[in-house]
């Protein structure tokens, strides 16, 4: 019998995590189904339920997408740093009856922008715009790759500090509100991180944050030129990206992690993007 995977999220309708792991295991020859499960929102245990109910009938992992991110890391047994710092996990691996959890969105973003996109953070002067699960789950990989200067920018000051205090001092890592944005120089990078693209709205970013010569990166995929990325072109941003390279790249890390091989990804990305236009 195959080894079995899934996604759970609510909805779950659009997902693309089938087509992108069934065309990773056809690559690699894994003997492996991967489907998804929409995840019931009540009663408050019911998605602990479910979840039991796939590793009963053999189910070897799960990626978790929203809104069940918290859940699933309330009901882990162990969790990696990144996952932890996050307070949420979008991969689960089910072994020797135990839960093991895993965040890997700040790993594929990083990935796309340093690989992908050919942009390395090292010495970079890079910007979040955000600071919820998003932000929590790429802080250390991002941290990792070395920026010159990482800013947190939210319309919440205050939590956007809160998440800086909870790392180890940085002292390349700084929180500030969307206001002090207008003193500050121009930055290599800038993502958004936000949920106002998935609205159609823009976050309060003065357009002098962006550099030419940078690049713009929207995490939200398959929406076209959002307002922030509109915003961008017009400040003259050469590079501009949206997150569906961060998609097929963390999705290829828990693959790895599940099967031991990592696929590869390039022509995953092609077949899903949207133009930019």
């Amino acid at each position: 019998m195959s080894d079995r995977y899934a996604v759970i999220g609510n909805p779950i309708g659009h997902t693309k995590s089938p087509l992108i792991h069934g065309l990773f295991a056809e690559e690699t020859g894994q003997d492996m189904t991967y489907g998804a499960i929409e995840g019931p929102l009540e009663p408050a245990d019911a998605f602990a339920d479910t979840v039991r109910t796939f590793i009963a009938a053999g189910g070897k992992g799960m990626n978790v997408t929203a809104p069940f991110k918290l859940q699933a890391f309330a009901m882990a047994d162990e969790r990696s740093e990144r996952a932890a710092l996050a307070g949420a996990v979008n991969a689960m691996k089910f072994e020797n009856g135990r839960i093991v959890a895993e965040n890997f969105d700040g790993v594929g973003l990083v990935r796309d922008i340093e690989i992908n996109l050919h942009q390395p953070m090292a010495g970079k002067r890079v910007l979040v715009l955000g600071a919820g699960g998003a932000v929590r789950g790429a802080l250390l990989p991002f941290i990792a790759a070395r920026p010159a200067r990482l800013v947190i920018a939210n319309r919440n000051v205050e939590k956007a500090r809160a998440l800086v205090g909870q790392v180890a001092a940085d002292a390349t890592l700084t929180a500030c509100g969307y206001a002090e944005l207008e003193s500050m120089e121009q930055f290599d990078l800038v993502v958004n991180a936000t949920s106002a693209s998935l609205t159609g709205q823009l976050p309060p970013v003065p357009p002098g944050v962006f550099s030419a010569s940078g690049t713009a990166y929207e995490l939200a995929y398959g929406k076209g030129l959002t307002p922030f990325l509109r915003l961008a072109r017009n400040a003259g941003v050469q590079g501009i990206a949206d997150g569906v390279g961060m998609l097929v790249e963390q999705a290829a890390e828990a693959f790895a992690w599940w099967r031991g091989v990592r696929p590869r990804t390039h022509a995953i990305i092609d077949r899903l993007t949207v133009p930019l236009d």
